[in-house]
């Protein structure tokens, strides 16, 4: 099996939403964890996860750089 990659994300603003989404024909929600600020999560992506969906102002470490999201307005 290869070995799957990792992110890291790590919440600026208390409420910050990590949605983990299904592979195969139809894409789901199959997770869900709220972090505050501050708060650290290391996830990876797997046979089961496809996709993740992060909601609130964040820093999103990658094996292609950082990302910030912005948060809410």
């Amino acid at each position: 099996m290869a070995q799957s990659e990792y992110i890291v994300i790590k919440a600026a603003e208390d409420g910050v939403n990590v949605i983990g989404l299904t592979r195969g024909t139809d894409t789901k929600f199959h997770h869900s964890e709220k972090l505050d600020r501050g708060e650290v999560m290391i996830a990876q992506f797997t046979e089961h996860t496809s996709a993740m969906k992060i909601r609130g102002k964040a820093e999103i470490h990658t094996a292609y750089g950082l990302i910030e999201s912005e948060g809410k307005k």
